[in-house]
């Protein structure tokens, strides 16, 4: 498996697809959101994505959101299955002082907003999703080789073939482009439990 010929999810006015980069320059007021706390939904991102029905597997992807500005300007790993089951991981810009590092995970139309403020002068993260049958793993990393766990969790509509790759949004009123490099998949890094046994 390998990600190769993904397909568009609501294709964006401008980007560029090369064999080892793909960039998208983000449109205003785009996002993925479903219901909580806000009380409002968007469903209107950018998603490319390729297809499998392989239960185990890990996708490493190296994101550059050196031109994001605005507050929530975000790029990174996406699991999209529809409009109210999916998940993503990406650096939201807040401030000239700070981002946000975090997750969302959305699972019958309801979205949580896992994060930790990180300094706004990185401008480059890696990220890596591990599927295990129906469970899953979001880690992150400065260089690509050492990995940070950021969470796991329960896709309640991703037992069977899911869609996973790359996003890209600018919430408010704004526009940058996103630059992802170094996308790989390979066997499931996200090693099955050794600790307590299951009952």
């Amino acid at each position: 498996m390998s990600f190769e010929n993904p397909s568009w999810t609501r294709e964006p006015a401008s980007y560029s697809i090369q064999d080892d980069r793909i960039e998208i320059v983000t449109a205003p007021h785009t996002d993925l959101w479903q219901r909580t706390y806000y009380h409002f939904r968007n469903d209107n991102a950018p998603v490319l994505q390729v297809e499998t029905d392989e239960k185990f597997f890990s996708f490493v992807v190296k994101t550059d959101f050196t031109q994001s500005h605005q507050r929530f300007d975000q790029c990174g790993i996406v699991m999209y299955l529809d409009s109210e089951n999916w998940l993503k991981g990406s650096v939201e810009y807040e401030n000239e002082t700070f981002q946000h590092l975090g997750s969302v995970v959305t699972n019958h139309g309801y979205s949580d907003w896992a994060t930790t403020a990180i300094p706004a002068d990185v401008k480059v993260m890696w990220y890596r999703l591990s599927r295990r049958e129906d469970d899953y793993c979001i880690e992150c990393s400065r260089d690509g080789e050492e990995f940070t766990q950021m969470r796991v969790c329960h896709m309640w509509e991703g037992a069977g073939k899911i869609r996973f790759g790359i996003y890209a949004c600018s919430p408010e009123d704004s526009s940058f482009k996103a630059v992802f490099t170094n996308m790989d998949v390979t066997e499931c890094a996200w090693k099955a439990h050794d600790g307590q046994q299951p009952d």
